[in-house]
């Protein structure tokens, strides 16, 4: 008795490409509105740290979010919560990985600008 195969998922017509960002003609293209949302409801962390940066990034860049950042995206998804947010806080960096330089952009997006330091009692 032999076990067939699951089915393979088909992805939608507008869900981000599983290519290499060279390979794909429309990497740079804006995500459609239903891959969007699952993007966003794929970024759900059970950390409210982390939650509120990735909320901040859709606010700001999820209108023109490419297939390529996605993919970055997803990638850092993929970390452990208390990992994700030593990354995002800076207190840990990416190793350098030329394979996925879409990860390395995605997070400077998501990143809190750094707080500039500041000496008591002089003005700026």
């Amino acid at each position: 008795m032999s076990v067939a195969e699951p089915p393979r998922a088909r992805a939608a017509p507008d869900a981000a490409p599983a290519a290499a960002p060279d390979a794909a003609p429309d990497a740079t293209a804006a995500l459609g509105p239903a891959a969007l949302g699952r993007l966003k409801w794929a970024c759900r962390r059970g950390l409210l740290e982390n939650d509120l940066l990735i909320e901040r990034f859709f606010t700001r860049h999820g209108a023109s979010l490419s297939a390529r950042q996605a993919r970055g995206l997803n990638r850092l998804m993929q970390l452990s919560d208390p990992e994700l947010l030593d990354l995002l806080l800076r207190r840990c960096e990416l190793p350098p990985d030329p394979t996925e330089p879409e990860v390395a952009e995605v997070l400077a997006l998501l990143r809190p600008a750094p707080l500039e330091s500041t000496r008591r009692g002089t003005a700026p």
